[in-house]
């Protein structure tokens, strides 16, 4: 078998594995991916290294822990080897289009290796909320008055006529104080896929007879959700207009309301999360007769995973922040499209993506760096074989927005995935929590403490091996490299002698 000449790895923001219909899911959200399947490598445990996109890029991209440096570094490491610069230095023409997500802009190092690198950012993303939840709980873009601050704090003083006050004055903002809500495509935060995709096109048609390593990432099924009224005709479902989306999301978006009074807009949530899933899919299939036009497609290795997946109220939460192991975040779909391969299979072994790179890069028969921690599996899945070696997520629980230092360093929390079982360690309670995946696959009901003890002894030893090898590997040079990096950002200009 020859090996294919060039890479697109596309990567879905928040895409839930259970959420995709090459994993079963029944909504149509994922047609064309679909239709791959039968000639694909699809893995039905791929499990992230870590949650969300700032814990889990740095396993996808460099093939490295996310905490493998320190709690206190986010990103890439200047000079860190990654798959963009394996395949750069090897002569590939590298670009990435990335819808403006923050945690992947040359700020943390993901524009490394690439000739192009477009992160659309603009002044009207929030950099402060990273990216990762929509701050409006109101709707309202007018400021609160001082009469109304006076009287929430009067009424939040005399008990139930607090949550009486919130309603009403939601409800308010809602229905009166709201600006008009002019389309879907006015409230949208991120570039959607359509857009992502333009540039692709026009960056393939420049590199004629190159190989190439085309890195996409969509935010479309991303919060605030506002998918393009297309998607939902696509999904065969209603319409819903701006107006009733940015009521949903304003209202899913409030704090203080329990998960029974989440669950009445759980249905309609959905909905607008799966009309994003099927935009993208619509778009890829674009990029695909794009690159079936030009020959390319018989060429080119086809990687589609997701950085991380989406919380609907699975265990009483919403999104995916604070960052945490639970089941519908680190499960996420992957599904390996490799022209000419004559074993094509449906992968059942725990699969981390800190193992995608050096894969990707065995497969193209690239060097694959030595800094990388993974290992390829692309022999064992040429040849049909299993492993059983266990898949790690981690990520540092109370890191809401690590734009901010002292987010990073609180408690560690960490996953150990088995093909049968999942343990999760809270290190800042020291609750270890063990979980039947064939009986729950979930992961929602933990086992009674004494049961499974020998499971548990074991996998609470591969949490320990994980953290010595992870401090006894630290790459000492690229954490200083890191750190020295956001100390010179975190700094004012005026303190560098920059004029302003």
């Amino acid at each position: 078998m020859a090996a294919p000449q060039s890479l697109v790895l596309i990567t879905v923001d928040c895409l839930r594995a259970d959420h995709v219909g090459f994993l079963g899911y029944r909504r149509p959200t994922t047609p064309f991916l679909d239709s791959l399947s039968a000639e694909s490598l699809v893995f039905r445990n791929a499990i992230a290294a870590g949650a969300p996109t700032y814990y889990s890029f740095p396993s996808i991209m460099a093939s490295r822990h996310a905490l493998a440096l320190g709690r206190d570094v986010i990103g890439l490491a200047p000079e860190e080897p990654t798959i963009a610069t394996a395949l750069q230095e090897s002569g590939y023409a590298t670009a990435a289009f990335v819808a403006a997500n923050p945690y992947l802009s040359p700020r943390f190092g993901y524009d490394s290796g690439f000739d192009t690198f477009r992160d659309f950012m603009s002044s009207e993303v929030d950099l402060d909320a990273g990216g990762d939840s929509p701050n409006d709980q109101t709707g309202s873009r007018r400021p609160q008055s001082g009469i109304n601050r006076s009287l929430a704090a009067l009424c939040h003083r005399l008990g139930p006529l607090g949550s009486i006050y919130d309603e009403l004055y939601f409800q308010y903002c809602q229905r009166v104080g709201a600006d008009t809500a002019p389309s879907l495509d006015a409230l949208r935060r991120f570039p959607s896929a359509d857009v992502i995709v333009d540039q692709a096109r026009e960056w393939l048609a420049s590199i004629t007879g190159r190989p190439f390593f085309l890195w996409l990432h969509f935010m479309d099924p991303h919060a605030p959700y506002y998918p393009p009224e297309k998607a939902h005709d696509l999904l065969g479902q209603p319409i819903l207009g701006a107006r009733r989306a940015r009521y949903l999301n304003s209202y899913w978006n409030r704090g203080g309301l329990t998960a029974s009074r989440f669950q009445t807009h759980r249905d309609e949530m959905l909905a607008l999360y799966d009309a994003g899933i099927r935009w993208v899919d619509e778009h890829v299939a674009r990029l695909a007769a794009t690159l079936g036009e030009s020959g390319l497609w018989d060429k080119s290795l086809l990687a589609v995973t997701a950085d991380h997946g989406e919380e609907f109220l699975d265990h009483g939460g919403r999104y995916h922040s604070p960052p945490s192991v639970q089941e519908e975040i680190v499960h996420v779909p992957l599904m390996l499209r490799v022209p000419r391969l004559d074993h094509r299979a449906s992968v059942q072994s725990p699969f981390s993506l800190l193992d995608l790179a050096p894969t990707l890069l065995d497969a193209l028969e690239a060097q694959v760096p030595g800094s990388f921690s993974g290992h390829s599996r692309w022999a064992q899945l040429r040849a049909g074989g299993s492993w059983e070696d266990p898949a790690v997520s981690e990520c540092v629980v109370d890191c809401r927005n690590p734009f901010h230092l002292e987010n990073r360093l609180g408690r560690r929390s960490l996953a150990i995935h088995e093909s049968h079982y999942k343990l999760e360690f809270d290190f800042g309670s020291s609750i270890e929590s063990l979980f039947d995946l064939e009986l729950d696959p979930g992961a929602l009901r933990p086992l009674p403490r004494a049961a499974e003890m020998p499971v548990r002894r074991r996998l609470l030893e591969q949490a320990r091996r994980h953290l010595v090898e992870s401090l006894q590997s630290r790459d000492a040079d690229a954490r200083l490299a890191a750190r020295l990096r956001d100390f010179r950002l975190e700094l004012p200009t005026s303190t560098l002698g920059i004029s302003t």
